[in-house]
């Protein structure tokens, strides 16, 4: 008996006219019930598998119109240059220039990544760190790693001292400047409490990076955040009660 044989052309025609099938589908049009002699015809077209709908459907290389990320959608089904879920959350985390928290990273791929990143975390083919309350993610190369963390933190940083509206270097820099030099003008005490409202409004590290940007001590900004977080101050006095030269009364002269 002859063995069957099965051309790709057949289901090559099915995907140019839809753009997109499931594998019954492409079962339908190659003639066979056998979902692997279905993936050896498209293995020979070059082909895709969405990464949304669980892997669902399937395109052609030669179709998808990939965007400048390496992602097209076509009726609600998405696709990805890269490949799964998985392979493409991967992707995404090792290029992206500051790291992805799992909400930006929901925005661009428009599906849920908790599950992938977790998974992806587990197996140190990704790293977290906690930054300003939420976990960012960031490749396992060391070097890129380093990278990516000092522009998120300045990146952090930007976002809180001028809104996204206003977000230009030149605006960022004069800020900064403004913010130093008001700094200066304040004294021992109202600089601790300022410096601790800072590092309030960006949270998780916020005591490394005020310290940074104000050129003090760590330890002094998380004193004045925690003054102001228990109200352990009284407004108008600058030293601790008992500071300063201690008053001896005033003398009379002797006749």
């Amino acid at each position: 008996m002859r063995t069957k044989t099965y051309h790709a052309n057949s289901i090559k025609d099915l995907l140019v006219k839809q753009k997109i099938a499931t594998m019954s589908e492409l079962q339908t049009a190659l003639g066979t019930h056998v979902n692997m002699t279905v993936i050896r015809k498209l293995q020979e077209l070059s082909y895709h598998s969405s990464y949304s709908h669980r892997g669902k459907y399937y395109t052609l290389d030669e179709i998808a119109d990939f965007d400048s990320q390496g992602l097209w959608s076509f009726e609600s089904v998405l696709f990805s240059r890269y490949g799964t879920l998985m392979q493409t959350v991967k992707a995404f985390v090792n290029n992206c220039e500051a790291g992805f928290s799992a909400r930006e990273l929901e925005s661009l791929l428009h599906l849920a990544v908790k599950e992938p990143l977790f998974c992806l975390y587990r197996r140190d083919d990704i790293r977290r760190q906690k930054i300003s309350g939420c976990y960012v993610y960031f490749s396992s190369e060391p070097k890129t790693q380093k990278r990516q963390l000092l522009l998120r933190k300045d990146k952090d940083l930007k976002s809180i001292l001028i809104p996204d509206s206003l977000q230009s270097e030149l605006l960022v820099h004069e800020l900064k400047a403004a913010i130093v030099l008001f700094f200066t003008m304040l004294d021992e005490k109202q600089r601790r409490i300022y410096a601790g409202l800072e590092s309030l409004k960006i949270g998780y590290g916020g005591d490394r990076q005020i310290a940074d940007l104000f050129g003090i001590d760590a330890h002094t900004v998380a004193k004045g955040r925690s003054q102001l977080l228990s109200q352990d101050f009284e407004p108008e006095r600058v030293r601790k009660k008992g500071g300063g030269r201690i008053f001896t009364g005033k003398k009379t002269p002797k006749s």
